[in-house]
């Protein structure tokens, strides 16, 4: 918004020339942080005693750790505040007329949607299970899937206008149909290996990869900072890679596919991670105010869809261990218990509790030490994350 008005201004009068400023991407990267930080963090008092007024309290389960029964009350839906500030950042700073902005922002707000309506169902039904696992996968997958046959078309052309013809081409020819390299599964640490998916592949890898980096975020947030933090620190290292991939210089010197419209996307990433810092002012321990399903799944899908964009699937992979072994973890334990009941009569556990952060706990580590030092291994991951950027 703010770009096209400086270019309207410059085009006005020549007083105005210093808004050239505004064409620079690391500017408006900078003030789309700033922003997203000081909206979060002006209006988080608000928001929390908005939402105590309304007595959106987090309810807590049964089994859940004793430690953690004393939480149950504290604000939930804080997600709204991040959502909310990213979106006014990213809609002032970015270019609107840049498809892949209003693709990042449209399933990140739609998997907020779902998150919001699975903490409502928590708060004003005092369910603390929420939405069933059934229904919350439908809408997951019909956000998911959308979102996956709009990428594949618009990252193999550079405008929207061709990657609607292309679409055509594909339904024209029986639904099959070759992409470009740069559509393939790209590993890193290897110089131009790209392995061919076609469009169902791309199709179910990238609803995979959304859907399951917008679960595996939220089973991560059962602490306080424990989800956001390593959100921010990916969302970060991602807005490098879509700065990279977006310029035809840096990506043709690093070896990388260049999608054209991609670095927009560094503008969406500063803006989660100003608004990111901002939450974790007031989700820090003792958390004043939690994210909820709202926030968990938002970012979650958002970190997904931009790692799509960019081609780093496997090093979003890498990058978000700690999410990737949250998600493992649950699926590990549930399974092996469901075998082990079946077999032997009586459900046996690997873990003490899962998700993961849960079994250090009941192994003794104090709930801060678990928070920092899955932070401290999310920082190291991103940093082998952006060594892929050189070493190909």
């Amino acid at each position: 918004m703010l770009l096209s008005l400086a270019q309207w201004l410059q085009t006005t009068s020549p007083e105005f020339s210093f808004l050239r400023v505004f064409q620079y991407l690391t500017f408006r990267a900078v003030m789309a942080a700033l922003t997203g930080l000081l909206i979060g963090l002006s209006a988080g008092p608000f928001v929390i005693r908005r939402l105590i007024a309304l007595k959106i309290g987090q309810p807590i389960r049964d089994y859940a750790m004793q430690t953690h029964l004393s939480k149950s009350g504290t604000p939930t839906m804080g997600g709204v505040l991040i959502l909310l500030s990213i979106a006014i950042s990213t809609l002032l700073w970015a270019d609107l007329s840049n498809r892949f902005v209003w693709i990042v922002l449209l399933v990140t707000l739609g998997f907020g949607a779902i998150g919001w309506a699975d903490d409502w169902r928590k708060v004003v039904h005092k369910d603390p299970e929420g939405m069933p696992s059934r229904e919350k996968y439908l809408w997951q997958s019909a956000v998911g899937l959308v979102a996956a046959l709009c990428l594949v078309f618009s990252i193999s052309e550079s405008s929207n206008s061709r990657a609607f013809d292309l679409f055509i081409s594909w339904v024209s020819s029986g639904f099959d149909m070759s992409l470009p390299t740069k559509a393939g599964l790209m590993l890193p640490f290897m110089k131009e290996v790209s392995y061919p998916l076609g469009i169902l592949g791309f199709v179910v890898m990238t609803y995979l990869v959304i859907v399951g980096s917008s679960n595996a975020v939220n089973l991560t947030d059962g602490l306080d900072g424990l989800a956001i933090m390593p959100v921010v620190m990916v969302g970060s290292a991602l807005g490098v890679f879509a700065y990279v991939t977006g310029s035809a210089v840096y990506s043709k010197y690093l070896f990388f596919p260049h999608i054209q419209g991609s670095g927009e996307l560094l503008i969406f990433c500063a803006a989660l991670a100003g608004s990111g810092l901002a939450f974790l002012w007031f989700n820090t321990h003792p958390a004043q105010l939690f994210m909820g399903d709202v926030g968990a799944l938002a970012l979650g899908a958002a970190l997904g869809t931009i790692a799509v964009i960019v081609r780093q699937e496997v090093v979003l992979a890498i990058m978000g261990g700690i999410f990737v072994a949250e998600a493992l973890s649950v699926m590990l334990q549930v399974l092996y218990f469901k075998y082990t009941r079946a077999r032997y009569g009586q459900g046996r556990r690997i873990l003490k509790m899962a998700p993961l952060h849960h079994h250090f706990e009941k192994s003794g580590w104090k709930e801060t030490q678990v928070v920092v030092r899955f932070w401290i291994i999310t920082m190291l991951l991103c940093l082998v994350g952006l060594s892929t950027l050189k070493l190909r």
